[in-house]
């Protein structure tokens, strides 16, 4: 009997199962909420190049209100994805960059953004 290599080795699946992700109870799930929320990947994709003022970014990511602008940035800081830079100038100037972490999940949403810019016309076409 032949067992294949792949057969034996633990899947990323299998390793996420052991970890209890699809337990309503892990904490992944409020990581999830935050980080795969329409807006919270655009303000993260928008970001994953440079730093940019509050109102680059709302010209930037078409259609966020103010309100959600800053719920999701302030959402993104207390993840420790956003850094905010308040600088005390006449007018107060706010810069928005990513952490260091928030640049490795960006690295992480850019080809998925890239899948999803791909396949979205013929997606959304379907009856």
């Amino acid at each position: 009997m032949t067992v294949s290599i792949e057969a034996t080795r633990p899947s990323v699946l299998d390793g996420l199962l052991t970890e209890g992700v699809l337990s309503s109870a892990c904490p992944s799930r409020v990581v999830l909420d935050h980080v795969t929320s329409k807006w919270g990947v655009l303000v993260l994709v928008a970001l994953s190049d440079r730093t940019l003022r509050w109102g680059e970014l709302r010209r930037l990511v078409e259609g966020i209100s103010e309100k959600m602008l800053a719920s999701t940035l302030r959402t993104l800081e207390a993840d420790g994805l956003v850094l905010r830079e308040a600088t005390p100038s006449i007018p107060p100037r706010v810069d928005y960059s990513l952490t260091p972490l928030g640049h490795d999940l960006a690295a992480h949403l850019l080809p998925l953004m890239a899948w999803v810019v791909q396949h979205a016309e013929d997606m959304v076409a379907r009856p």
